[in-house]
């Protein structure tokens, strides 16, 4: 799957086993270039994480609720309304977004 932001499109994997949604991006050392879809997603964290992300939180119909640029490690986001999935990007990724957009995202 991928997401298209700004006309670029990112590789995204869906997150979909206890063990995969809870590592994440934790202890990933190389440069991160795709991002991570994590679906009934309304919370997440960032500790062990070595590189800042980008994150937006959507409802199931894509439209941004919350958008989170270059967040930092240690970091808590707690559970928001409406919320169904979690992206997480490379950071700079999410520029010129905004809440209420729509999200484009093209399943493969």
């Amino acid at each position: 799957m991928y997401v298209v932001i700004n006309k670029k499109k990112i590789k995204v994997k869906e997150c979909t086993g206890f063990f995969h949604r809870l590592r994440g991006f934790m202890f990933k050392l190389d440069p991160i270039e795709e991002g991570l879809r994590f679906s009934k997603c309304r919370s997440i964290h960032t500790y062990f994480l070595f590189q800042n992300i980008d994150v937006i939180m959507t409802d199931k119909e894509h439209n941004i609720i919350k958008l989170y640029p270059n967040l930092t490690s240690e970091r808590i986001i707690l559970p928001k309304r409406k919320v169904y999935y979690t992206y997480e990007l490379p950071v700079g990724s999410i520029q010129n977004l905004k809440i209420k957009d729509k999200l484009k995202v093209i399943e493969d």
